[in-house]
């Protein structure tokens, strides 16, 4: 695959590296005495130079004295490691609620020189024209943003209703834009097994462009359904939860990609598939998939995992590798990306350590971007089109009241329910994990109507349709938050309709039509109160502020979730799932309650089993 993100391409300016290699002319920067990590032969290498130019390394070696003019930077790595750059497989921009360029400016302080990111949260809402502006806005830092195409929008075909929809044609026509590396993850592998012709025409457009297909398999199947979904050419999948997950996909040339991000802490159980050092560990790779601002801002982004790597047991070099090279190779990109070689971009780090990881300097195609954990680049003040940043499409004559939250005891027939309790199905919000679990819990019957309990901590829900005005609502009830107040969101993937989560109406209706007023974000409330709002004008999704303002957003919404009850580590990300209706076990879309193992619609109300008459 051409790569169109490095400063210059090898066929212009091999004929300076040789020249730079050899002592005829004079490298624009040389690094002079560093402990190479060398991810080509999992080694640590004392006392080494390198020399680039033209944004490209020309030599690594004992001593690129020779390679020393009176213009030439040297920078004295004396007791730092050198590695690669750190590259994100699988992140979505969106999640961090910042633009492209606020990302940028967060993650290449932490090494972060490039990312495979799926913008199919913006897709979702405004199709592939909003992908265009966040591209636009990505090229204002110095950080390499490849795209790979939003292949479900929607998630699953028919169970939601999306701003926008992406088919075989529109990802065909992507495939030809200088951003696009490959196909985001096929979360439809229903569809997939199904040999269906939207998915699979989707898939063959990226192949015969010779780019690489992420893929989303997220159910413990690892024999039959495994191996189709791999032999349809999907080539990575950072779905597993479970250490055997990833080893059977490792075990079937898939690259298995390790999950730690702000809500998602999977590395504890993955870590033990390699951390024996007994495994060849090519096919694995290290990825964030969502990352609060708050995260980035406290404890890093790459760096961050790569501590939690090595606590986890992976052996340090090894995760370096999970970031570097076997990242590049994934995406066919490592003849230019992921190793200190020559001939390869001049993507670099220094590192103090390597049990800390912390970062001292950051290259990007040889120029210095970052040092101690700063930017050396600044991005303005961003700028959005206004239709991005106006997508809260109610509708018209739609006014959310406490009584818009009103359940129907009724059955999966609509004939009511009799006695004063029903037994309804419940999605119980797992923390730290994408998947939840269906419980049948009773509720109480009121005047006809499903009330929660929420001394059971048994909460409604709500999702509410908001791109074309439809006015359709899916309801149910929730548990795992332990809140006391009302939770929303238009951060609800992937379709990212108003979420509402609450014990009492009252406190719903604010929260929903608070958002509504501001045009998206996130909002808690209690007693009749605002006490954390988040506002994220951009499609719902994202704030055109500065990165400090919606850090301190995201820490002030953070901390309202704790004062109402919520303990889990960003409660945020996790209720955003309850609508995504491809990660098992139960969802809930503004079409209804989705029974996520066979992909099928379900009733609220549990039908309960009589006894057989004597």
């Amino acid at each position: 695959m051409i790569n169109k993100f490095c400063k210059q391409p090898l066929w212009e300016c091999n004929k300076t590296l040789i020249a730079v290699a050899q002592g005829q002319q004079p490298a624009e920067t040389v690094i002079r005495g560093a402990k190479l990590v060398n991810v080509c032969t999992h080694e640590i290498q004392e006392g080494i130079d390198v020399a680039i130019s033209c944004g490209r390394i020309a030599y690594v070696g004992a001593d690129a004295g020779h390679c020393i003019g009176p213009d030439t930077l040297v920078i004295d790595a004396q007791g730092s490691y050198l590695a690669p750059g750190f590259l994100d497989g699988h992140i979505h921009i969106e999640s961090s609620m910042m633009g492209a360029a606020e990302y940028g400016k967060a993650v290449v302080p932490h090494g972060t020189t490039g990312i495979y990111w799926d913008p199919h949260e913006v897709a979702n809402v405004v199709g592939l024209a909003g992908v265009q502006v966040m591209v636009e806005d990505s090229k204002r830092t110095p950080l390499k943003a490849m795209v790979t195409t939003p292949s479900c929008v929607p998630a699953v075909p028919g169970f939601e209703d999306t701003g926008s929809a992406i088919g075989p044609d529109e990802v065909r026509e992507t495939m030809d834009w200088d951003s696009v590396v490959g196909l985001g993850e096929m979360m439809n592998f229903p569809g997939v097994l199904a040999g269906a012709d939207h998915p699979l025409g989707e898939m063959s457009a990226t192949l015969q462009a010779d780019k690489c297909i992420t893929g989303h398999y997220s159910i413990p199947e690892t024999d039959r359904g495994l191996n189709a979904y791999v032999a349809s050419g999907v080539r990575s999948c950072h779905e597993s939860t479970r250490a055997e997950d990833a080893l059977a996909k490792i075990r079937l040339g898939m690259y298995a990609k390790f999950r730690e991000g702000s809500a998602w802490h999977d590395l504890h159980d993955l870590a033990p598939a390699i951390a024996q050092g007994n495994l060849d560990t090519r096919f694995c790779c290290l990825i964030s998939d969502d990352t609060h601002p708050h995260t980035l801002t406290t404890v890093g982004h790459l760096d961050h995992i790569l501590r939690r790597a090595v606590q986890e047991g992976i052996d340090p070099i090894t995760a370096i590798q999970m970031v570097t090279i076997n990242t590049a190779t994934c995406f066919h990109m490592d003849n230019e990306l992921g190793a200190v070689a020559p001939g390869k971009c001049a993507d670099l780090v220094l590192l103090d350590n390597l049990t800390d990881f912390n970062v001292s300097l950051v290259m990007i195609d040889g120029d210095l971007v970052a040092k101690d954990g700063s930017p050396l680049f600044t991005v303005a003040e961003a700028s959005y089109p206004d239709w991005i940043t106006h997508t809260m499409h109610m509708a018209p004559g739609q006014v959310i009241t406490p009584e818009s939250f009103a359940i129907p005891a009724v059955d999966g027939g609509g004939n009511p329910v009799e006695g004063d309790a029903a037994t309804v199905r419940v999605m119980e919000a797992i923390p730290a994990r994408v998947g939840n679990y269906e419980r049948h819990l009773r509720v109480p019957v009121v005047d006809g109507k499903l009330v929660s309990v929420p001394e059971q901590d048994i909460l409604k829900c709500f999702v509410f349709e908001r791109h074309h005005g439809t006015g359709s609502f899916g309801y149910g009830f929730t548990t795992g938050f332990g809140i006391r107040g009302a939770l929303a969101q238009t951060v609800a993937h992937d379709a990212h309709n108003l979420l509402v989560v609450g014990s009492n109406d009252k406190d719903m209706a604010l929260a929903a039509n608070t958002l509504i007023e501001c045009g998206g974000g996130a909002v808690a409330v209690c007693d009749g109160e605002v006490r954390g709002l988040a506002k994220l004008p951009v499609a719902g999704l994202m704030s055109d502020a500065p990165l400090e303002v919606i850090s301190e957003q995201a820490a002030g919404l953070a901390k309202a979730w704790a004062e109402i009850g919520c303990s889990m580590p960003s409660p945020f990300m996790t209720m955003g799932l309850l609508s995504l209706a491809c990660l098992p076990e139960l969802r809930l879309t503004n079409k209804g309650l989705v029974d996520c193992t066979t992909f099928q619609f379900v009733p609220l109300v549990v039908e309960e089993e009589r006894a057989p008459e004597a």
